[in-house]
């Protein structure tokens, strides 16, 4: 019989790769920062206010899920950004209206410190968008390891334990499997041939994988939901959801 895993504790620092440092980025990270010095509740927030239920409902076990999973604390979460606009956090925050002005500038310091890093962007993918924060590379395997060396980075300076990516860029145009998408070699292969398959949101899927990071699209892309990124999924034990 199988029996469960062991979960090791969530020690050191948590890096949180965001690609998009937009509305959705900018909001989650204003919360955070807010929550760290006091200034707002995590309301909506499982990982800190929800609850589990343990035993039957009559022994009223409800521990807080923190309390019973090992969870990174929100003081050890560092995070790093990726956007074709080169607006740090706070700014980026201010243009998209969603928080509050007044707690924006309680916040401004953390915020303006992440300045996002070039993106991998092609307009081909995503045709009402343009910036001039953008990689640049002969190909798409280059363009994936300029982004596998930017993470490396990041966990170096930042003394980073663990790390997860997050999609939270605009939606790309709807793509469909073809071979490319078959097989980790075809979809290598792929990349370094420009294969109009392999979308910017594949190469970030491609390394966060490769570098065994767990990773979650948070748009319908076709981006990490085909063989080739299964089997990277599962050969680096990077999980992939969304």
């Amino acid at each position: 019989m199988e029996t469960g895993k062991n979960i090791e504790p969530a020690v050191g620092k948590l890096g949180v790769l965001l690609v998009g440092l937009g509305a959705v980025s900018t909001t989650f990270v204003a919360g955070v920062e807010a929550v760290k010095r006091g200034l707002a509740k995590p309301i909506g927030s499982i990982t800190q206010m929800g609850t589990i239920r343990l035993g039957k409902r009559t022994e009223k076990r409800t521990p807080l899920i923190k309390d019973f999973v090992p969870l990174a604390d929100l003081h050890d979460i560092e995070f790093l950004a990726w956007d074709i606009f080169e607006e740090n956090a706070y700014e980026a925050a201010l243009n998209a209206g969603v928080v509050d002005k007044e707690l924006l500038q309680a916040i401004r310091e953390p915020l303006e410190e992440i300045r996002p890093l070039p993106a991998v962007f092609d307009r081909n993918y995503v045709k009402r968008l343009d910036g001039p924060n953008v990689k640049k590379g002969a190909n798409k395997k280059e363009l994936a390891d300029q982004l596998i060396e930017d993470i490396q980075r990041f966990k170096e300076k930042k003394n980073i334990e663990r790390l997860v990516m997050i999609w939270c860029g605009s939606t790309e145009i709807f793509l469909e499997h073809t071979d490319v998408h078959q097989d980790v070699a075809a979809f290598e292969q792929g990349m370094l041939d420009n294969d109009p398959g392999i979308a910017p949101s594949m190469l970030y899927a491609y390394a966060a994988c490769k570098l065994g990071i767990p990773y979650a699209n948070g748009a319908p892309n076709l981006s990490a939901d085909f063989p080739a990124m299964v089997a990277l999924s599962k050969e680096y034990s990077a999980p992939i959801s969304g």
